[in-house]
């Protein structure tokens, strides 16, 4: 999404060679100025192998946000069940219902989640978003009930794409995978089954500095009530084309936001949200001040890197 692109390239590794120059001059994401081994994104050494590995599993990625300065996920947290679902709308269908009974051989949330990397993975979830579709491959934010399923570069010509519509229930056979803590299904085979829901947005702003949010990854998300911070460190804007601003308009948008002490950065990435888009222009109007209330999609990249598709600004 937003940190990458799905034309893969070598940009990650200048990008993450040039991260130590970098993190004095930025105000990192996640909620962290200083050692990403400290709080609750920190990551052990068992981890960094793990990463050694979904790294070279997902090599020629594109452009990240230069989230070393950030604190890493913890990955245990990622295979834990998500707690508990959200409560639907009363007039939506309730999640024990016929509608998200999974098929014969479809696993349950708990169960991709519990489920080791690189191996095949198939899961019945729900399409909330989708990306542009470039050189044959797309990337999809899908949901069910209980959690949220990434699809990355899935391949697909132009007429499937055409087909796919927010709210299909699909069923998803593939690659489970990991890039910096994001968790993703790599080269997803897509079938449209009867069917549809739209998952409500979770508020948890209340989250950005417990390691609960990782349960919340790749779903429908809001943050509220959070300050518009500089952009970079003594910098008058509210915002940067591309993470280092060295971009333009129509580059993707960076901006930082604070609660409670701690900043985040938070992006608007162009390949779901493109310049023509409401909130690329809401976040291209920003004041440094301004407090927000924001509804997005809880990407993850060493730690919470939300790609925001809403944004009010409060009075």
């Amino acid at each position: 999404m937003k940190n990458r692109k799905i034309r893969r390239t070598l940009r990650k590794f200048t990008a993450a060679a040039l991260c130590g120059v970098l993190a004095a001059a930025l105000l990192a994401g996640c909620g962290k100025k200083a050692d990403p081994q400290e709080g609750p994104y920190a990551q052990t050494q068992g981890e960094e192998a793990a990463d050694t590995l979904a790294e070279d599993t997902a090599a020629g990625k594109a452009e990240e946000t230069p989230a070393e300065t950030a604190a890493a996920a913890d990955t245990a947290a990622v295979q834990e069940t998500q707690e508990k679902a959200d409560e639907p709308k009363a007039d939506a269908p309730k999640a024990d219902g016929p509608l998200f009974v999974k098929s014969e051989g479809v696993m349950t949330y708990g169960e991709y989640t519990a489920a080791p990397l690189t191996g095949e993975v198939v899961v019945e979830t729900f399409i909330q978003a989708k990306q542009a579709l470039v050189e044959g491959r797309a990337s999809l934010y899908t949901q069910d009930p209980d959690g949220g399923y990434f699809l990355y570069a899935a391949p697909m010509t132009q007429e499937e794409y055409d087909q796919l519509e927010p709210g299909m229930k699909i069923r998803v056979s593939g690659t489970k995978s990991e890039y910096s803590r994001e968790t993703e299904i790599l080269d997803a085979d897509i079938e449209i089954l009867d069917g549809t829901w739209l998952a409500e947005p979770v508020d948890v702003t209340d989250l950005l500095s417990s390691k609960e949010l990782i349960h919340y990854q790749n779903r429908l998300v809001t943050f509220t009530g959070m300050k518009v911070e500089p952009a970079a460190e003594d910098s008058k804007e509210a915002f940067l084309y591309k993470w280092d601003g060295s971009g333009k308009e129509g580059d993707d948008l960076y901006f930082n936001v604070s609660a409670d002490g701690a900043v985040y950065q938070f992006t608007v990435e162009t390949m779901l949200c493109d310049q023509t888009t409401d909130i690329y222009k809401a976040v291209q109007n920003l004041k440094i001040g301004d407090v927000v209330d924001m509804e997005g999609y809880l990407y993850w990249y060493l730690g919470p890197s939300p790609h925001i598709i809403s944004l009010t600004v409060k009075d």
